[in-house]
């Protein structure tokens, strides 16, 4: 990383013992500065071929993918209703 800003944030006392390794904290600054960034495009592009690469790889083809999503938009659209 190659601008850092400290920050102070309320933890567990066993999250304060293992921050206080620099090699942790190092690790855990970095997850929280990926969790937080705004995603790019290209980096977008990416984890989607990725996780096709990773369904076709289980054997999934295109179009079984297009039906599972197209099935899950129905559902999101028109979720079923209680008994």
């Amino acid at each position: 990383m190659s601008e850092t800003v400290a920050v102070t944030i309320d933890v567990s006392p066993p999250a304060a013992a293992a921050l206080a390794d620099d090699a942790t904290r190092a690790r855990i600054g970095r997850l929280v500065s990926r969790m937080l960034a705004r995603p790019s495009l290209e980096a977008l592009t990416a984890s989607i071929a990725a996780l096709k690469a990773d369904a076709h790889g289980r054997g999934l083809t295109d179009d079984l993918i297009d039906q599972e999503l197209a099935a899950f938009n129905a559902e999101q659209r028109d979720p079923p209703k209680p008994a």
